[in-house]
């Protein structure tokens, strides 16, 4: 895989997901629904909400 730069396109990727109300339901969630018509912003939480 080729280097990102800044200004680059993302490529497409998808990446599960956890929508938490009104009730819990597993996703999936693809760049590609978003692309064009909403800004998307991808954070990683590592053990968030986990027992250790």
């Amino acid at each position: 895989m080729a280097e990102l730069k800044i200004g680059d396109v993302a490529p497409d990727f998808t990446a599960p997901g956890v929508i938490t109300k009104p009730e819990v339901q597993r996703i999936d969630v693809k760049l590609s629904d978003y692309r064009g018509r909403k800004n998307v912003v991808l954070a990683f939480h590592p053990f968030a909400f986990t027992a250790i």
